[in-house]
């Protein structure tokens, strides 16, 4: 426990370290090994037993190199720990630049295998000796059908700034940019940025929280007329994008790159959408609580109640380690191997980074986890959160191959969700009714934020680019009703659709990347359609953790299938969303009990 930074001589004993150097040399060499006798060769195209060579190559390469090996990692790590540091970052800048050129040298690889003919997949996919790199082969032949050529594919890669991401960071850059005059809680007036204002507007005193909501929209509205330009020019180019590579649907590449079928994530939006009254009900008991006949758009996430509890970063790892034991002892031997290596950062300082991360690289490295520990409530949450993806890790490397290491976004919320409830739930033992109120009340807002509104948000990135590629062009007015019609649609009635909130999709970045947000509404609700399981039955947990050590090495919906789960159900989605609701009608009885209304 003494050890509160991370512990990187597991890497390098410093940023001077000379070994640096001698690895970054060793990296080129293994990489270039590996390209030069591959580039010009045909027969792992034409033959399986030369793929398997050449795979088992690749996958050590990926193994214990990587484009940039340690020196990638570590001054990745180092530069979270002090973004301040212009030599930290000088050094990121050298190790990105050594590892781009080489993935570019290398991509060829991957290409070429996307390419060998759809009548000659099976061949190799039924092959004995490429079964440990069967689903990676699926994966790669599921995306070929959407590939281009590799000149094709290189100009697409260097149009996407100019028509993309260019657009998208001017406008987060205009408003980043920012400030105005608003009314602190101690009563002060002060000029805050447009991140400050957006906090604000969660404050419990009504004037402060509505004097930040008129400065908010006042930015939004400043800079409508250029997002217009910014989100039809998006739209465009994914139109284009969607075209040249014949995409039927514009979610469809999110969902290959998933790893997911588009039939399971329509499952999933049609189940939750079905049930916004889970939604509307919270924030009808919310308005309620807060003694307000209505709540404003923006004060849809004000907190309820007074959650004072300190949690000191000693106090919480042992809380969570013996939940941790409790549900399986391993989970707590990953938790004492991380603590007796010093993989965790636990404190703020000047330059860290904010907020949390559990980081990991390639599969012989150490993961790591940062954490900004000021012992609230939500520290602890945040740590079991991060151990969750931290043991998810750990329990892919014992079963995978390097290849087959990492976990696709539909499912990369699940292990993190699934122990951090485990560990609200032991709090809210402890906690007097009072507290429990409010904890329960924080818990839904999370939940409900998480599932319904990211669900509501990617049925509203649907009917954009639905209407945009009908209409051919969206004015302001046209993008602030639909996200208005949708917004509202899992609010219910208990919130107004307030003057201002038509521009709220401006500074929604998720809505840039494209059908991302269902995998947030995916990862929890998986994760508590599993925490019920095993909460019926403790030794369920054994197929959790086969779950959980799968990585790639096959779906989401086949690892689901062996486990005797079908994802593409509806009853498996309500089964997550039972446990939400359950959540809320235990909360109201709560409220009730203590004459809160």
């Amino acid at each position: 426990m003494k050890q509160i930074r991370w512990n990187l001589a597991l890497l390098f004993d410093g940023d001077d370290d000379p070994s640096i150097e001698g690895n970054r040399k060793i990296v080129e060499k293994k990489s270039y090994e590996f390209i030069n006798k591959w580039k010009d060769r045909k027969d792992y195209l034409e033959k399986p037993s030369v793929l398997r060579q050449a795979l088992d190559e690749y996958e050590s390469w990926k193994k214990d190199y990587g484009s940039d090996g340690d020196e990638g990692y570590y001054f990745w790590l180092r530069y979270a720990q002090d973004q301040n540091d212009p030599k930290l970052k000088a050094h990121f800048n050298k190790i990105e630049a050594f590892s781009k050129k080489i993935e570019n040298d290398i991509q060829f690889f991957y290409l070429r295998i996307a390419k060998i003919p759809e009548e000659k997949q099976n061949l190799f996919l039924e092959y004995r000796g490429l079964k440990d790199y069967r689903h990676f082969l699926e994966r790669i032949f599921a995306e070929a059908k959407y590939l281009l050529t590799e000149p094709e594919e290189k100009i697409l890669n260097l149009k996407s700034p100019t028509s993309h991401s260019n657009w998208v960071k001017m406008i987060s850059g205009f408003l980043a940019k920012e400030e105005r005059s608003i009314i602190l809680d101690d009563g002060r007036r002060e000029s805050r940025t447009f991140s400050d204002i957006l906090s604000q507007m969660n404050s419990k005193k009504k004037n402060v929280r509505d004097a930040a909501a008129k400065a908010f929209n006042d930015i939004l509205d400043k800079h409508a007329d250029v997002a217009e330009a910014e989100m039809n020019s998006v739209l465009a180019n994914k139109k284009v994008d969607d075209e040249l590579r014949k995409v039927y649907r514009p979610d469809l590449i999110r969902h290959i790159s998933d790893d997911i079928d588009s039939k399971i994530v329509d499952a999933l939006i049609k189940t939750v959408s079905d049930r916004f009254d889970i939604s509307s009900g919270y924030y009808a008991l919310k308005a309620r609580l807060l003694k307000v006949r209505k709540l404003k758009y923006h004060e849809r996430n004000v907190e309820y109640g007074n959650i004072s509890r300190k949690y000191p970063y000693k106090e919480s790892v042992k809380l969570i380690r013996n939940v941790f034991q409790n549900i399986d002892s391993s989970f707590a031997e990953i938790l004492d191997r991380f603590l007796s290596n010093g993989q965790f950062d636990v404190y703020p300082g000047k330059g860290k980074s904010s907020g949390a991360f559990c980081a990991h690289h390639l599969i012989s490295q150490p993961t790591y986890i940062l954490l900004n520990h000021t012992d609230r409530l939500n520290d602890v949450l945040t740590l079991a959160h991060e151990l969750g993806h931290g043991i998810n890790n750990e329990l892919i490397k014992e079963k995978q191959n390097a290849l087959n290491f990492g976990t696709p976004i539909s499912t990369a919320e699940v292990a993190s969700t699934f122990m951090e409830d485990f560990v609200l739930q032991e709090i809210l033992k402890k906690a007097d009714d009072d507290l429990r109120l409010s904890i329960m009340m924080m818990r839904l807002n999370d939940e409900v934020s998480t599932i319904f509104r990211q669900v509501a948000c990617y049925r509203f990135e649907q009917q954009l680019h639905q209407d945009f590629r009908h209409k051919g062009y969206l004015s302001k007015d046209d993008i602030g009703k639909l996200f208005r019609e949708h917004m509202a649609a899992y609010m219910g009635d208990a919130v107004v659709q307030s003057s201002g909130s038509e521009n709220w999709w401006i500074y929604w970045g998720h809505i840039r990347s494209f059908f991302y947000v269902y995998s947030y509404a995916s990862g929890l609700l998986i994760s508590k359609s599993l925490q019920k399981t095993v909460k019926e039955n403790s030794h369920f947990i054994e197929k959790v953790k086969e779950f959980l050590s799968a990585g790639l090495s096959s779906s989401p919906e086949n690892i689901f299938r062996r486990l005797g789960i079908d994802i593409t159900d509806q009853s498996f989605w309500d089964k997550g969303l039972d446990e939400v609701e359950s959540l809320l009608q235990e909360t109201m009885k709560l409220a009730k009990k203590l004459g809160k209304f």
